[in-house]
Formats: C-alpha cells, structure tokens, sequence
C-alpha cells in the first residue's frame, strides 16, 4: 500500500513511529506536510498538489492535523476523501473533536457523560454561570487550548470572576466545568482504534498541579479500566466519526466523565508507559478499512 501521513512535523515521534510501523508492514509511507498542499476543487476530477506535482495513487492518508491548522488541514482530507481515499479519521470527525463545544454537545445528546459544563459570552452572565457548575472550585479551560494549556483551576468564586473577566476582556471564547474531586489530579487515556480500546494509562498531576498533562509534568502508568469506561471510550469516539481517537476521562462518583476526545493523538507516552506497539495497530487496521469508498459519505455534515 502507499500511504501519505499528513504532518508538519517530520521529525515527531508519533509521524515517525507511524512511518516506521507501515514501512516494517511492507508498506511505502510519505511525510506530507499539510500546509504545502493545494487543491483543485473540480466536480468532474478533484486533484490534490505538492511541491509542483499531483499526487496520485495513494491507499490512505493519516492526518496528523495540529490544532492551529484545523481549518486548513481538515480541507486538504475532505479532498483526498473527495477523490476515494481512504481517510483513517475523517475530516467531519476531525472538525468536530476539535471543536470542544460542539464536542461536548454531540456527547450529551448521545447521554455520556461529562462533568457540569457552562458556556456564555457575556460577563453579566458570570455569577450565574459559576452557579450552574456548582460553584468554586471550578475549571476554566479556553476553547482553543491544547495540551493544558488555557486551563485555569479558580478555588475561590472571586478568583473565578476575576479569571473570566480577563479572558473575556481578551474576546476569548471559554467554557467552565466542574472540578471533579474524586479524581484527584488524575485522568486515564484511552487510545481507540475501530471498536477497541487498545490501550490505556492513568495520567497524575505533578504535586501542585491539577493538569495531568504529560507536557505539564504529569506521570503515567499502566492501567485496567473498567468495563464502562471501555465502552464509554469507544462510544465517545465513534460520536465523532473517528476510527482512532484518544479519549481523555476522569473517575468519579456517578461513572466516568469524558473531558476530551484527540483525533492526534500522541503516540510517545502510550506506547512507552503500556508497552504497546499502538503505531503497528493503526497501520493494522488501514490494511483491514482501506478500500475504495462511497466519495460522500465520509465528509457530509
């Protein structure tokens, strides 16, 4: 097969982890970076360019799609998926995992669950809004945070209008959730691929800390999670149509709380901490889904 992994970042571990993974299957697999493709939207032949020639012939593209090109990156997959190319995520599903509004609201209406989550742009909406999610302590996450960041715990209510005032002074669009307790700093990874969660780790908050976060300097291990955490990780990612996803959760008193589903997920602290060869299923599960599609239905809505 001849697969093209979307990426601008050549030298990260979870490209390179993929490109050796396809290549040890026998597999010829491209670095693409996603920003250097352009695109001939035509009814009759849609085409994709790359540094002045047309790619042709590819199996299936992995999109490794940062958060700051969303927009672009998922255009570039809805064409090659407009031209039969097998897509491992969709662009729909990258667009909605991407989008943590929408996200959550796609979740709730499919009854998962989530922590108490408030959205408002107004700041005289702040007090009443602090109460809808059971008041301080609570979290304060910008939208378009990645890895951590944007994410603000206020313990007290004067804290948590005085963060909100500031990141609405600033036009930023934020949400505010509950701070869950009983998880104490910790949340668990599950990376899904197709109907399975094939591993999973629990990841610790620093001492201070509340962000579990690897970049933020949290720790992980290896972890058995539960029957209804599997199920909700795997309910969770097909919500939003992604055939691999990292769906983050955290534990608590009425079951597990989706905070996240990553349609890139890191592939570095999974496989180092399960001892999984994560990047081998994928190319696994390309070999089994990679076929000629029907050109609509992977991008529609």
């Amino acid at each position: 097969m001849k697969i093209a992994i979307l990426s601008r970042g050549p030298d990260l571990y979870s490209t390179q982890r993929l490109k050796q993974a396809a290549e040890l299957r026998g597999h010829q697999a491209d670095i693409i970076d996603t920003l250097r493709c352009y695109m001939n939207i035509a009814s009759d032949k849609p085409s994709i360019h790359y540094a002045g020639k047309q790619l042709t012939h590819y199996d299936a593209i992995i999109p490794r799609i940062g958060a700051s090109i969303t927009f672009y990156g998922s255009a570039v997959a809805r064409q090659f998926e407009m031209m039969g190319v097998f897509s491992l995520n969709s662009s729909l599903g990258i667009t909605r995992s991407r989008d943590k509004l929408r996200a959550l609201q796609l979740l709730s209406r499919k009854g998962i669950g989530l922590p108490i989550t408030g959205f408002a742009r107004s700041a005289s909406d702040i007090d009443d809004l602090i109460d809808m999610v059971d008041g301080p302590p609570l979290v304060v996450k910008l939208l378009e945070g990645t890895q951590g960041i944007g994410v603000v715990l206020a313990e007290t209510k004067k804290a948590a209008q005085s963060v909100i005032q500031a990141f609405l002074g600033l036009n930023a669009n934020i949400m505010l959730q509950e701070y869950i307790r009983e998880s104490n700093g910790a949340d668990i990874r599950c990376l899904v691929i197709g109907n399975k969660v094939v591993a999973a780790m629990k990841r610790q908050a620093a001492p201070g800390e509340f962000r579990s976060n690897l970049h933020q300097g949290g720790t992980a291990q290896l972890i058995k999670i539960t029957k209804e955490e599997r199920e909700t990780a795997v309910k969770a990612a097909k919500i939003m149509n992604l055939s691999v996803a990292g769906v983050d959760m955290l534990r608590s008193a009425r079951g597990p709380l989706i905070m996240e589903v990553n349609s890139s997920p890191g592939l570095r602290g999974i496989e180092n901490t399960t001892k999984k060869d994560v990047a081998g299923l994928i190319i696994e599960y390309i070999e089994t889904h990679a076929r000629p599609i029907d050109k609509r239905s992977r991008y529609e809505g």
